[in-house]
């Protein structure tokens, strides 16, 4: 019972990143705004949620995870309502911003619960798995709820759903009590950090397309070299956009060198959890921002050029949800007897499949949307468990923050570039494209060191 009252807060959490992109063309006739002003819709949330995770963890772990997690759900439930009144587009992308932070709570106090409440190894590999499969089924039922309850009631309809499970959540764990922490967390890095991802995603949702490339090969620059290079804020002031990537590899750099003179009270990763685990991050980041990307363009794509309505538009991705419901389990038996890396190695190549395909259709989208979902059911399951047995000893708790906040910024990113470019086939094609590239990066490059060897062991 507990371990599905927090459980069900996880659904709540991913949930809302989904629901909201079937109701953007109900949110448009309503309050207005650009396409850029509905990727914000959707993207402060993820934006505020990813950069929030590392710290909801160590608030957790400093406060108790049942009471941060008591207070993450609580307010989640109340920022829904206030979501549901929100009198203008400004309004919600706030208030959006403010669920991500809420919904870092909610993941931060779960992941503590489960280790609390799961203390011997394989009570908690089981519990881990059935909260990890929730993922691909909070993921998948958003456009089919949303539709639904866009087409009856509107888009104020897809936020009154959290409120009863919020309080379903919050009755399931009553009495349960955490010990508090010593852990200090560290808020000058946590401050930059979402600094920096909001610049980017503004960088990306209102600038052209070499700036958003610009901004990512910075960023990957970044991460590879750990140098410091002030000069970086000014390059490609040619490109539209640039000032505002600019600040945000600003942001980057300041962050980073903020870790190396000191300045911070200790490391927001633990080192060397991102050097042995950078390929399932990397896998979870692109996947993430297949789908996202792909879910916002394919939406707006079904409802204003093929004029579906949202239920219709959300019966149209059910041939996705289903796999994504059923497949977890058959995941977890192939993980537990082969290793992670053979299905997250299908994974990534059934969804470069069904991207590419779904890009060069013409009539239903039936097969394809098939496809995608086995894809990320293979996929994401796969990369929880293969996440926690890369990590070095002590850090499976922290791996699975960092997995959650790469995927939530690969989310962000791919609304937000996807999103940017014209309609038709080439968004899903560009998704396609690097989905496949890191399927290449995966096999070939990220395992050479790895057995592949099973979970169990």
């Amino acid at each position: 019972m507990k371990l599905a009252g927090f459980s069900l807060a996880y659904f709540l959490v991913l949930l809302d990143t989904t629901v909201l992109t079937i109701a953007l063309p109900d949110l448009r006739a309503s309050l207005g705004g650009s396409v850029a002003g509905q990727q914000w819709a959707v993207n402060a949330y993820t934006v505020a949620f990813a950069a929030c995770l590392l710290t909801g963890g160590a608030v957790a772990d400093r406060y108790g995870a049942a009471r941060v997690f008591r207070v993450g759900v609580a307010a989640f439930g109340v920022l829904s309502l206030l979501s549901a009144a929100a009198p203008h587009l400004g309004a919600l992308v706030v208030l959006r911003a403010l669920l991500g932070v809420a919904g870092s709570l909610c993941l931060g106090g779960s992941l503590g619960l489960l280790a609390e409440l799961h203390p011997s190894p394989a009570a908690r590999a089981r519990a881990t798995g059935a909260w990890a499969a929730i993922t691909g089924v909070a993921l998948a039922a958003g456009p089919l709820l949303g539709g639904l309850l866009v087409d009856l009631y509107g888009w104020r309809a897809v936020f009154l759903l959290n409120p009863p499970l919020a309080l379903v959540s919050l009755l399931a764990v009553r009495g349960i009590r955490s010990p508090r922490g010593a852990r200090r967390i560290d808020w000058y890095a946590q401050a930059l950090t979402c600094a920096f991802l909001g610049l980017l995603a503004e960088a990306l949702t209102d600038s052209s397309l070499p700036a958003a490339l610009l901004s990512l090969a910075t960023l990957a620059a970044l991460v590879l070299t750990h140098h410091h290079t002030p000069t970086v804020a000014t390059t490609g002031s040619a490109i539209p956009g640039a000032a505002t990537t600019g600040s945000a590899t600003a942001g980057a750099v300041g962050s980073g060198s903020a870790e190396r003179t000191g300045r911070t009270r200790g490391s927001v990763i633990p080192r060397g959890l991102v050097a042995a685990t950078w390929p399932e991050l990397l896998a979870g980041a692109v996947a993430n921002f297949a789908f996202s990307g792909a879910l916002f363009v394919l939406t707006l794509l079904l409802q204003d050029t093929r004029h579906l309505t949202p239920m219709q538009t959300g019966l149209a991705f059910l041939p996705l949800t289903i796999p994504m419901v059923v497949n977890p389990v058959l995941t977890g038996r192939i993980v537990a007897r082969h290793g992670a890396r053979p299905p997250i190695l299908a994974g990534l190549a059934l969804l470069a499949a069904g991207l590419a395909g779904a890009a060069l259709a013409e009539g239903p989208l039936l097969g394809w949307l098939i496809v995608i979902g086995c894809g990320l059911s293979l996929c994401f399951p796969a990369l929880m468990a293969g996440m926690v047995t890369s990590a070095p000893p002590g850090t499976a708790g922290t791996a699975g923050g960092v997995l959650n906040a790469a995927r939530q910024v690969g989310a962000t990113l791919g609304v937000a570039v996807l999103g940017g470019l014209t309609a038709g086939g080439r968004p899903l094609l560009v998704a396609a494209i690097l989905t496949t590239a890191t399927f290449v990066a995966y096999g070939a490059v990220g395992f050479r060191r790895r057995s592949g060897r099973p979970i169990t062991e």
